[in-house]
Protein backbone atom coordinates (compact mmCIF):
# COMPACT_ATOMS: atom_id res chain seq x y z
CA UNK A 1 0.00 0.00 0.00
CA UNK A 2 1.70 3.58 -1.18
CA UNK A 3 1.97 6.24 1.11
CA UNK A 4 -1.12 8.24 -0.02
CA UNK A 5 -3.37 5.56 0.21
CA UNK A 6 -2.30 5.34 3.86
CA UNK A 7 -2.48 8.87 4.34
CA UNK A 8 -6.14 8.64 2.54
CA UNK A 9 -7.08 5.68 5.06
CA UNK A 10 -5.58 7.97 8.28
CA UNK A 11 -7.38 10.71 7.35
CA UNK A 12 -10.97 8.95 7.22
CA UNK A 13 -9.71 6.82 10.48
CA UNK A 14 -8.93 10.57 12.07
CA UNK A 15 -12.11 12.31 11.10
CA UNK A 16 -14.04 9.22 12.59
CA UNK A 17 -12.33 9.22 15.94
CA UNK A 18 -12.40 12.99 15.80
CA UNK A 19 -16.22 13.24 15.60
CA UNK A 20 -16.44 11.10 18.76
CA UNK A 21 -14.17 13.32 20.51
CA UNK A 22 -16.45 16.24 18.62
CA UNK A 23 -19.22 15.03 20.39
CA UNK A 24 -17.66 14.50 23.83
CA UNK A 25 -16.22 17.80 23.58
CA UNK A 26 -19.28 20.24 22.58
CA UNK A 27 -21.33 18.62 25.59
CA UNK A 28 -18.45 19.19 27.65
CA UNK A 29 -18.27 22.55 26.67
CA UNK A 30 -21.96 22.60 26.95
CA UNK A 31 -22.04 22.06 30.80
CA UNK A 32 -18.91 24.40 31.34
CA UNK A 33 -20.65 27.13 29.47
CA UNK A 34 -23.85 27.07 31.49
CA UNK A 35 -23.30 25.87 35.00
CA UNK A 36 -19.09 26.93 34.82
CA UNK A 37 -18.25 23.33 36.37
CA UNK A 38 -15.88 21.07 34.88
CA UNK A 39 -17.88 18.12 34.95
CA UNK A 40 -14.79 14.94 36.20
CA UNK A 41 -18.11 12.23 35.97
CA UNK A 42 -18.55 13.37 31.70
CA UNK A 43 -16.53 9.70 30.48
CA UNK A 44 -18.86 8.22 33.29
CA UNK A 45 -21.96 9.31 31.09
CA UNK A 46 -19.97 8.25 27.96
CA UNK A 47 -19.39 4.98 29.49
CA UNK A 48 -22.88 4.64 30.41
CA UNK A 49 -23.84 5.33 26.32
CA UNK A 50 -22.10 2.60 25.84
CA UNK A 51 -23.85 -0.12 28.02
CA UNK A 52 -26.86 1.53 27.08
CA UNK A 53 -26.36 0.86 23.44
CA UNK A 54 -24.93 -2.24 23.99
CA UNK A 55 -28.14 -4.05 26.46
CA UNK A 56 -30.62 -2.28 24.07
CA UNK A 57 -29.07 -3.98 21.29
CA UNK A 58 -28.37 -7.55 22.57
CA UNK A 59 -31.15 -8.07 24.98
CA UNK A 60 -34.34 -5.54 24.09
CA UNK A 61 -33.63 -5.98 20.78
CA UNK A 62 -33.84 -2.91 19.32
CA UNK A 63 -31.88 -1.92 16.04
CA UNK A 64 -28.85 0.53 16.57
CA UNK A 65 -30.76 4.12 15.56
CA UNK A 66 -33.28 3.81 17.77
CA UNK A 67 -31.41 2.36 20.92
CA UNK A 68 -28.50 5.25 20.32
CA UNK A 69 -31.53 7.59 19.79
CA UNK A 70 -33.76 6.29 23.51
CA UNK A 71 -30.08 6.15 24.85
CA UNK A 72 -29.47 9.82 24.56
CA UNK A 73 -33.38 10.51 25.92
CA UNK A 74 -32.37 9.01 29.44
CA UNK A 75 -29.14 10.26 29.52
CA UNK A 76 -30.90 13.61 29.26
CA UNK A 77 -33.64 12.92 31.29
CA UNK A 78 -31.39 11.21 33.79
CA UNK A 79 -28.98 14.19 33.52
CA UNK A 80 -31.42 16.96 34.55
CA UNK A 81 -32.47 14.83 37.54
CA UNK A 82 -29.19 14.31 38.98
CA UNK A 83 -28.20 18.05 37.88
CA UNK A 84 -31.14 19.07 40.06
CA UNK A 85 -31.48 16.53 42.93
CA UNK A 86 -27.44 16.65 43.34
CA UNK A 87 -25.49 19.34 41.55
CA UNK A 88 -27.78 22.41 41.97
CA UNK A 89 -25.39 23.34 45.10
CA UNK A 90 -22.50 23.65 43.13
CA UNK A 91 -23.93 25.71 40.33
CA UNK A 92 -21.46 28.44 39.16
CA UNK A 93 -19.25 27.08 42.16
CA UNK A 94 -16.09 26.00 40.09
CA UNK A 95 -13.91 24.14 42.61
CA UNK A 96 -16.44 22.83 44.71
CA UNK A 97 -18.72 21.46 41.60
CA UNK A 98 -15.19 20.06 40.24
CA UNK A 99 -14.46 18.04 43.58
CA UNK A 100 -18.68 17.00 43.58
CA UNK A 101 -18.35 15.77 39.89
CA UNK A 102 -15.01 13.56 40.62
CA UNK A 103 -17.05 11.99 43.45
CA UNK A 104 -19.82 11.08 40.95
CA UNK A 105 -17.60 9.55 38.70
CA UNK A 106 -16.30 7.26 41.06
CA UNK A 107 -19.86 6.31 42.25
CA UNK A 108 -21.21 6.15 38.84
CA UNK A 109 -17.61 3.50 37.81
CA UNK A 110 -18.32 1.41 41.18
CA UNK A 111 -22.08 1.01 40.25
CA UNK A 112 -21.14 -0.34 36.59
CA UNK A 113 -18.71 -2.52 38.30
CA UNK A 114 -21.28 -3.77 40.28
CA UNK A 115 -23.59 -4.29 37.85
CA UNK A 116 -21.74 -5.27 34.76
CA UNK A 117 -18.55 -6.70 35.99
CA UNK A 118 -14.56 -5.56 35.03
CA UNK A 119 -14.79 -7.90 32.01
CA UNK A 120 -14.74 -6.08 28.65
CA UNK A 121 -17.75 -7.30 26.60
CA UNK A 122 -18.31 -6.90 22.85
CA UNK A 123 -20.95 -5.44 20.92
CA UNK A 124 -22.15 -6.89 17.48
CA UNK A 125 -21.16 -4.77 14.40
CA UNK A 126 -24.03 -2.13 13.12
CA UNK A 127 -23.50 -3.10 9.72
CA UNK A 128 -21.49 -5.94 8.08
CA UNK A 129 -18.88 -5.62 5.02
CA UNK A 130 -17.07 -2.73 3.56
CA UNK A 131 -17.06 0.28 1.15
CA UNK A 132 -14.20 1.43 -1.52
CA UNK A 133 -13.56 4.89 -2.05
CA UNK A 134 -10.66 4.65 -4.58
CA UNK A 135 -7.43 2.35 -2.89
CA UNK A 136 -9.07 3.30 0.82
CA UNK A 137 -11.56 0.49 2.45
CA UNK A 138 -14.14 1.84 5.13
CA UNK A 139 -15.96 -0.36 6.86
CA UNK A 140 -19.86 -0.12 6.90
CA UNK A 141 -20.01 0.03 10.57
CA UNK A 142 -18.22 3.14 10.79
CA UNK A 143 -19.88 4.72 8.07
CA UNK A 144 -22.83 4.07 10.03
CA UNK A 145 -21.52 5.46 12.96
CA UNK A 146 -20.22 8.75 10.60
CA UNK A 147 -23.91 9.23 9.66
CA UNK A 148 -25.11 8.89 12.82
CA UNK A 149 -22.72 11.35 14.75
CA UNK A 150 -23.24 13.63 12.15
CA UNK A 151 -27.31 14.07 12.58
CA UNK A 152 -26.77 14.07 16.31
CA UNK A 153 -24.96 17.36 15.41
CA UNK A 154 -27.12 18.71 13.04
CA UNK A 155 -29.83 17.99 15.46
CA UNK A 156 -28.19 20.05 18.30
CA UNK A 157 -27.23 23.14 15.89
CA UNK A 158 -30.40 23.09 14.86
CA UNK A 159 -31.75 23.05 18.11
CA UNK A 160 -29.63 25.75 19.33
CA UNK A 161 -29.47 27.81 16.48
CA UNK A 162 -33.69 27.80 15.66
CA UNK A 163 -35.64 26.61 18.74
CA UNK A 164 -36.59 29.22 21.65
CA UNK A 165 -35.14 27.23 23.97
CA UNK A 166 -32.10 26.45 22.46
CA UNK A 167 -31.48 30.23 21.93
CA UNK A 168 -31.99 30.95 25.36
CA UNK A 169 -29.51 28.23 26.38
CA UNK A 170 -27.42 29.90 23.66
CA UNK A 171 -27.65 33.29 25.55
CA UNK A 172 -27.46 31.74 28.65
CA UNK A 173 -23.54 30.24 27.53
CA UNK A 174 -22.31 33.53 26.05
CA UNK A 175 -23.02 35.67 28.81
CA UNK A 176 -24.58 34.80 31.98
CA UNK A 177 -25.06 38.04 33.41
CA UNK A 178 -26.41 39.39 30.48
CA UNK A 179 -29.16 36.29 29.77
CA UNK A 180 -30.28 37.26 33.00
CA UNK A 181 -30.81 40.83 32.74
CA UNK A 182 -32.66 39.95 29.08
CA UNK A 183 -35.38 38.09 31.63
CA UNK A 184 -33.85 34.55 30.77
CA UNK A 185 -34.57 32.77 34.20
CA UNK A 186 -31.29 30.30 34.21
CA UNK A 187 -32.29 28.20 36.34
CA UNK A 188 -34.49 26.45 33.95
CA UNK A 189 -31.90 25.83 31.94
CA UNK A 190 -29.17 24.54 34.14
CA UNK A 191 -31.06 21.33 34.09
CA UNK A 192 -31.36 21.06 30.63
CA UNK A 193 -27.39 21.83 29.63
CA UNK A 194 -26.15 19.64 31.88
CA UNK A 195 -28.55 17.05 30.69
CA UNK A 196 -28.01 18.21 27.08
CA UNK A 197 -24.24 17.71 27.80
CA UNK A 198 -24.33 14.26 29.20
CA UNK A 199 -26.36 12.99 26.80
CA UNK A 200 -23.85 14.03 24.20
CA UNK A 201 -21.12 12.19 25.97
CA UNK A 202 -23.99 9.16 26.03
CA UNK A 203 -24.46 9.38 22.08
CA UNK A 204 -20.71 9.39 21.91
CA UNK A 205 -20.38 6.23 24.12
CA UNK A 206 -23.50 4.55 22.72
CA UNK A 207 -21.57 5.15 19.00
CA UNK A 208 -18.40 3.49 19.90
CA UNK A 209 -19.73 0.62 21.63
CA UNK A 210 -19.92 -1.49 18.26
CA UNK A 211 -16.47 -0.12 17.06
CA UNK A 212 -14.49 -0.93 20.66
CA UNK A 213 -15.54 -3.10 23.76
CA UNK A 214 -17.53 -1.90 26.49
CA UNK A 215 -16.25 -1.48 30.23
CA UNK A 216 -16.77 0.09 33.63
CA UNK A 217 -13.34 1.58 32.94
CA UNK A 218 -13.85 2.94 28.87
CA UNK A 219 -15.02 6.34 30.06
CA UNK A 220 -11.14 7.54 30.93
CA UNK A 221 -9.34 8.47 27.79
CA UNK A 222 -12.72 9.68 26.24
CA UNK A 223 -12.83 12.75 29.21
CA UNK A 224 -9.23 13.21 28.95
CA UNK A 225 -9.67 13.63 25.31
CA UNK A 226 -12.39 15.87 25.86
CA UNK A 227 -10.01 17.71 28.32
CA UNK A 228 -7.69 18.08 25.54
CA UNK A 229 -10.54 19.13 22.70
CA UNK A 230 -11.81 22.01 25.03
CA UNK A 231 -8.14 23.36 25.98
CA UNK A 232 -7.33 23.27 22.23
CA UNK A 233 -10.56 25.19 21.07
CA UNK A 234 -10.79 27.30 23.91
CA UNK A 235 -12.56 26.82 27.19
CA UNK A 236 -16.25 27.23 26.80
CA UNK A 237 -16.37 27.92 22.67
CA UNK A 238 -18.87 25.39 21.13
CA UNK A 239 -17.29 26.41 17.50
CA UNK A 240 -13.78 25.76 19.09
CA UNK A 241 -14.42 22.15 20.43
CA UNK A 242 -15.54 21.34 16.81
CA UNK A 243 -12.59 22.45 15.12
CA UNK A 244 -10.64 20.75 18.08
CA UNK A 245 -11.87 17.70 17.69
CA UNK A 246 -11.32 17.02 14.42
CA UNK A 247 -8.05 17.82 14.71
CA UNK A 248 -7.11 16.09 17.17
CA UNK A 249 -8.58 12.76 15.46
CA UNK A 250 -6.53 13.52 12.55
CA UNK A 251 -3.73 14.34 15.09
CA UNK A 252 -4.05 10.99 16.31
CA UNK A 253 -4.46 9.44 13.54
CA UNK A 254 -0.97 10.73 11.30
CA UNK A 255 0.86 10.26 14.50
CA UNK A 256 -0.04 6.76 14.70
CA UNK A 257 0.70 6.40 11.02
CA UNK A 258 4.26 7.60 11.68
CA UNK A 259 5.23 6.96 15.10
CA UNK A 260 4.62 4.59 17.84
CA UNK A 261 1.35 5.14 20.06
CA UNK A 262 3.07 6.24 22.36
CA UNK A 263 5.19 8.65 20.63
CA UNK A 264 2.02 9.74 19.13
CA UNK A 265 0.00 10.65 22.50
CA UNK A 266 3.59 12.47 23.75
CA UNK A 267 3.75 14.57 20.43
CA UNK A 268 -0.22 15.48 21.37
CA UNK A 269 0.62 16.52 24.93
CA UNK A 270 3.50 18.60 23.71
CA UNK A 271 1.39 20.36 21.50
CA UNK A 272 -1.27 20.91 24.03
CA UNK A 273 1.35 22.53 26.36
CA UNK A 274 2.63 24.85 23.53
CA UNK A 275 -0.78 26.11 22.91
CA UNK A 276 -1.19 26.83 26.77
CA UNK A 277 2.01 29.41 26.33
CA UNK A 278 1.34 30.51 22.99
CA UNK A 279 -2.80 30.98 23.70
CA UNK A 280 -3.86 30.07 26.41
CA UNK A 281 -7.63 31.20 25.78
CA UNK A 282 -7.67 28.41 22.67
CA UNK A 283 -8.27 28.25 18.92
CA UNK A 284 -11.53 30.13 19.54
CA UNK A 285 -11.91 30.85 23.41
CA UNK A 286 -13.34 33.46 24.98
CA UNK A 287 -11.54 33.91 28.13
CA UNK A 288 -13.25 34.36 31.60
CA UNK A 289 -17.37 35.15 30.55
Amino acid sequence: MDWSTLLAQATINGLIVGLLYLLMAVGFTLVFGVMRMVNFAHGEFYMLGAFGAYFLTTQAGLSFLPAVALTFALAVAGGAVLEWGVLKPFRRDELNGMIATIGLAMILQNVALMFFGPDPLSMPAVAQGTARLGKVVIPLSRIYVVVFALLALALLYGFLKFSRPGRALRAVVEDFEIAAIQGIRSRIYYPLGFGLGVGLAAVAGALMAPLFSVSPFVGATPLLKAFIVVILGGLGSIPGAAVAGLALGLAESYGSLMFESSTADMLIFAIVIVMLVVRPKGLLGRGEA
